[in-house]
């Protein structure tokens, strides 16, 4: 058994069988059917990881690497068993330059524990999925959320990784410099390669002033069409919007229902601006007359950050409140289209729905094409179940015909493995043959991102 080697070269406080340590490590946000690990590893740094990786090589085990679970395709889940590499003692700071506005950590250290850190320094980390994940955690799914309109996802962040191969090998795939030319991006491979390729040990990541001013604004539509044809005027209008949410009037209501809010209950758009003060207000200005030229009702405007805060929260809280219906479980779809194809895509998605018969909400980040479905289903009803998934796939295949992706930023993990086909093609052979390049034994999350790997 390889386990007393584990605690051999770790120590015995870094490696666990405890039933909590297990427990945690088996399953994340997703629906998913967790599956438990033989052991749990706690690494401290670098050298440790390499341990972990050079047991695993000599006893052929598999490697699934968990952050804070927070994932929603399953792909913290091992379901091969093994080991679990879990992150949480891995989360310092190693190199913090306010002059170059950049930052290297260890993959363990959440979003927010790294804001705290650099906002005294009038900087932020602007990557914002709504949970505190790990910062490895949004690598390894190429993350992004609200901000993503703005900000991109997290490949754009990224300038370096460090990163432990299967072999044991330890490579670095940028620099610190803001850009280059030269080789391969590596750097892009790994990012959202879901910790198929390579255990990341540390990330160094661009950072970005804090702005001066935020402002944001609300407002409804009768139609969700009407909600996604404003977001391009929006777009058209060369605003540089910091976020962009779109959601829809069921939504709202579950949220008022479950958490007190009183927003109106229609299809709505939520926006912020975000620079220097007299360029925010002008911006919002013109935000207001473009949306009242195509009909908007209940205009609001926030300016108080404690109240954006408060209106923010909210939009976070949109998943827990469909979720925490008694004896319920979600799934949900997190498609990305083309901008010109989002209302017949967002109209699509509410048919889906409704044709359910369960139910369920849409919301998203339509500034970049990016939107959710959330479907509630009876945990015990398999019928039910199938009605939900059903959605989620439906969806799935008109957004990858007319152009799209099935993740915009969730991942694949275990539950768009279905779709990876359709979506990419030939180049799915390409994706295969490079998991085999870094990982000839299969040892690195297997089964995850595509079938056989």
């Amino acid at each position: 058994m390889y386990i007393p080697e584990l605690k051999n070269k770790l120590g015995s406080n870094k490696v666990s069988q405890s039933e909590s340590a297990l427990y945690k490590c088996s399953h994340d946000e997703s629906p998913h059917q967790a599956v438990e690990p033989d052991v749990v590893c706690f690494p401290e740094n670098r050298e440790d990881v390499e341990a972990i990786l050079e047991v695993a090589r000599t006893h052929h085990v598999p490697v699934t690497a968990f952050g804070t679970g927070s994932g929603l395709e399953g792909q913290a889940i091992p379901i091969q068993k093994g080991i679990s590499i879990n992150f949480e003692q891995m989360n310092k700071v190693i190199d913090f330059s306010p002059e170059d506005m950049t930052v290297t950590l260890q993959p363990g250290m959440t979003r927010l524990e790294l804001n705290k850190i650099i906002n005294r320094e009038g900087l932020m980390f602007p990557i914002d999925p709504g949970a505190d994940a790990s910062i490895g955690g949004m690598v390894a799914t190429n993350a992004s959320g609200t901000t993503a309109v703005r900000y991109g996802s997290m490949r754009d962040q990224l300038l370096d990784l460090e990163v432990v191969l299967a072999d044991g090998s330890v490579i670095h795939t940028g620099t610190r410099a803001k850009k280059s030319s030269s080789g391969y991006h590596l750097t892009g491979l790994f990012a959202g390669s879901e910790g198929t390729l390579g255990i990341i040990t540390e990330i160094t990541l661009r950072l970005h002033g804090i702005p001066e001013y935020t402002m944001m604004a609300r407002c409804t539509f009768e139609t969700l069409e009407q909600c996604t044809v404003a977001a391009q005027n929006i777009l058209h209008s060369g605003v540089p919007v910091m976020r962009m949410e779109l959601i829809d009037a069921p939504s709202i209501a579950e949220v008022n229902r479950q958490n007190g809010y009183d927003f109106p209950e229609k299809h709505s758009l939520f926006i912020e601006c975000a620079g220097a003060k007299n360029t925010v207000i002008g911006e919002v200005d013109l935000i207001a007359e473009l949306m009242n030229d195509l009909g908007c009702s209940n205009w609001d405007t926030a300016k108080n950050p404690t109240e954006q805060k408060e209106i923010w929260k909210a939009r976070h809280e949109l998943t827990y409140a469909f979720s925490h219906v008694k004896g319920s479980d979600v799934t949900g779809a997190d498609v990305c289209v083309p901008i010109s194809r989002l209302p017949e895509l967002v109209d699509y998605a509410r048919e889906l729905v409704d044709e359910s018969g369960l139910k369920g909400g849409i919301w998203g980040h339509v500034g970049d094409g990016n939107f959710h479905t959330l479907v509630v289903f009876d945990r015990d009803s398999e019928e039910e179940r199938k009605r939900a998934e059903y959605t989620n796939e439906a969806l799935a295949v008109r957004a990858i015909e007319v152009g799209g992706t099935c993740t915009g930023e969730h991942g694949v993990g275990l539950g768009k493995i279905k779709f990876q086909q359709a979506e990419h093609g030939t180049a799915l052979n390409i994706m295969k043959q490079t998991k085999q390049l870094y990982d000839p034994q299969g040892l690195l999350n297997p089964g995850k991102i595509f079938s056989g790997s």
